[in-house]
């Protein structure tokens, strides 16, 4: 895993170059952003059970079908996986905020999704819209504790998104 840090620094080596101007300047966006994604991150990880516990909720109370017979979170073992699921998406997200920098969640999440939930038969919408919905509870969760750490949360779940949406899976 790298930070925004590591992935300027392997970038210029790899071109046998010195930090430029652009480089400098992102290291220092980084370094003033660091508090707020600090905050944004213990504030994810205090509330993560209610994130996620919300996020879920709102996602059956829109697609009640996915708890019927037949769907895809009918059963409690596969009702499980998907709050599991849902975790591992917030989790994943609040280490590319901290991070700054979403190359994480291509490695680390949506790398093999594709293989993974073709063999199991999960559909995309339900998990992409999951998605959305934690980063909606997220930013409730930070404006509600008078943050204004919002700004550094919205790309990971963002990246999410768009790259789930975009595979055909």
């Amino acid at each position: 895993m790298q930070d925004a840090i590591t992935t300027i620094v392997n970038r210029y080596d790899l071109i046998g170059k010195y930090l430029d101007k652009t480089a400098i300047e992102k290291l220092n966006s980084y370094f003033l952003t660091a508090s707020n994604r600090i905050k944004a991150t213990e504030i994810i990880n205090c509330q993560a059970t209610k994130i996620i516990k919300e996020a879920a909720a709102r996602l059956y109370e829109e697609q009640p079908e996915l708890l019927r017979p037949g769907g895809n979170s009918y059963t409690t073992r596969r009702y499980a996986a998907c709050l599991r699921d849902i975790e591992y998406y917030l989790r994943y997200a609040s280490y590319a905020i901290v991070a700054a920098d979403t190359n994480i969640l291509k490695e680390r999440v949506l790398d093999g999704l594709r293989d993974v939930y073709n063999s199991l038969g999960v559909p995309i919408a339900p998990t992409v819209r999951s998605i959305k919905l934690l980063q909606e509870v997220t930013e409730e969760e930070i404006k509600s504790q008078n943050s204004d750490t919002i700004n550094c949360v919205v790309e990971p779940f963002e990246y999410m998104i768009k790259n789930l949406s975009e595979e055909n899976i």
